[in-house]
């Protein structure tokens, strides 16, 4: 009885022991060559394409409801694109033709930008950060030229204007406010304050004052639900945890929208866990950039075992550190729920590389 998780943090990390476990065994199932590597990435890649496409177009046709996929599984399609991004460089040594596989890699990207974009404005910010992340590590391990030149920079900065402002656009000729990412800014703006206010207030070391949350008298103190993970993941063992069931906007959104995430994880968990989980992502990343050295100097002399599991840490890392960045210093709702069990898989990915088992 004592391993039956008795609140949310308790199930977090319970469910990450158990996920790491898992990705030890995946990663050294059989050799992760570099063709497996890349045709499930073109896999995962396309489905995602798919889901976020049919997502966006509902928000066109009456009748139906739209499930704003790019927030939860938005990094595990960076990883899946990242990941064939890293995979040319190392094909084109080989001398290997890549021209089709750019070709599909920069339809797959054009596609998930404009479904993306649409869905969630912040989903557009985590793609255009994660790719330019992306093409910087990938120069990086592949001694490229810098990704970061001038003209490389702005085109960014135009792209990143154009895609919010032909969402605004949008959003006045169809009227559908949604699509806005003036009214997303202006509901930040009214709402941001009073809940700093309430995190500062009332978070502790370990959790938050008695009868500070929505539960009011029912309070615990720390773990009431504002961070946790998929509803349907705590429902199917039957946990009694407390959950926000259909109040979302109106009393959880203050921690889960509109703050970042180190809020969110100070307000529930306490600043002692969020001082762990900061420390954890800087370890995950110095881990992740220490094994992508010895996978380069290995192929740089020659050694052409490693070269999946280079191409995957690159997607990894990109997404990781992306999703991180997003979540705990701009907006809690790109690491909660769904979007936290994706970070825990991404973390799992890259210190899933420490293992590896011989012949």
């Amino acid at each position: 009885m004592a391993l039956i998780a008795q609140n949310h943090l308790q199930y977090i990390i319970e469910v990450a022991v158990i996920i790491q476990i898992a990705i030890f065994f995946l990663l050294n199932l059989g050799p992760l060559s570099l063709n497996l590597v890349l045709l499930v990435a073109m896999i995962v890649s396309a489905g995602f394409a798919l889901m976020f496409g049919v997502d966006a177009l509902f928000l066109f046709i009456p009748g139906f409801t739209h499930s704003e996929f790019t927030h939860p599984y938005g990094p595990l399609a960076l990883l899946a694109v990242v990941t064939i991004m890293a995979a040319l460089p190392i094909m084109k040594e080989s001398g290997i033709n890549t021209r089709s596989l750019k070709i599909y890699m920069y339809g797959i990207i054009v596609f998930i930008t404009i479904a993306g974009g649409l869905m969630h404005r912040s989903f557009l910010l985590l793609w255009l950060l994660g790719l330019f992340i992306g093409f910087f590590i990938i120069s990086k391990s592949f001694r490229q030229k810098s990704v970061f030149t001038v003209k490389r920079i702005t085109l960014v900065v135009i792209a990143a204007i154009i895609g919010f402002g032909s969402l605004e656009l949008f959003s006045r000729v169809l009227e559908m406010s949604i699509l806005s990412p003036l009214l997303r800014i202006s509901r930040i703006e009214n709402f941001s304050v009073p809940s700093i206010k309430m995190v500062i207030h009332n978070a502790t070391l370990t959790g938050h004052e008695l009868g500070s949350c929505y539960w009011q008298d029912t309070c615990q103190g720390g773990s009431d639900g504002y961070i946790s993970l998929p509803i349907a993941l705590v429902t199917l063992f039957g946990l009694p945890f407390p959950i926000f069931y259909g109040i979302l906007v109106t009393q959880k959104d203050v921690i889960d929208y509109m703050l970042p995430g180190i809020f969110g994880m100070a307000f529930d968990f306490g600043y002692l866990f969020l001082i762990f989980l900061l420390g954890w992502c800087i370890f995950v990343m110095y881990l992740g950039f220490t094994i992508l050295r010895k996978y380069r100097k290995k192929r740089e002399k020659g050694d052409k075992s490693c070269l999946g599991r280079e191409a995957l840490l690159i997607g990894s890392l990109t997404a990781f550190i992306t999703q991180a960045t997003m979540g705990l210093f701009l907006m809690n709702r790109s690491i909660n729920g769904t979007a936290l069990l994706t970070f825990i898989i991404l973390g799992a990915l890259i210190v899933g590389h420490l293992v590896v088992l011989k012949k």
